[in-house]
């Protein structure tokens, strides 16, 4: 049997909505990368871009963990005098969509497909998005039970 190799026109972009609501940052990250980069699909292949697009609701209601209030996500612009500093209490309070963005940022791979797959990443602080005309598809996030400590 030959290797499976999508054709262009094999291609589709799907649309996902997921809600943030009191899910722990690095679950969702994961579990959102895999959707951008299509891993849910049976035509996956990694050289091909076959990924969804996401749309995350909620943002700032993500479940934090650790001691990550007090820690700071460093951002560099290139030039000098360019780093911002910002902890994860404060982009909670004003920007929550930083911080998923930056967490899935992560979790994809360091390759030029990354970052159009990026592109597809919607995220909003409240429930409310644009998106309505797509009719995006619902994704539940497998919630493992947290002991709070």
């Amino acid at each position: 049997m030959k290797t499976f190799t999508p054709k262009p026109a094999d291609l589709t972009h799907d649309w996902y909505i997921v809600d943030a609501t009191d899910i722990v940052l690095g679950r969702l990250a994961s579990q959102v990368a895999n959707l951008l980069r299509g891993k849910n699909k049976p035509t996956y292949a990694p050289h091909a871009d076959s990924g969804n697009h996401v749309i995350v609701i909620n943002a700032g209601k993500i479940a934090l963990t650790g001691n990550k209030m007090g820690k700071e996500l460093y951002a560099h612009s290139g030039r000098p005098g360019g780093l911002r500093r910002d902890t994860y209490a404060q982009l909670l309070a004003n920007k929550p969509e930083r911080i998923i963005t930056a967490a899935v940022k992560g979790m994809l791979p360091k390759n030029r497909l990354a970052a159009v797959q990026l592109k597809r990443l919607h995220v909003f602080a409240g429930d409310e998005h644009p998106h309505t005309p797509q009719k995006p598809q619902v994704f539940e996030v497998a919630q493992i039970s947290q002991q709070a400590k």
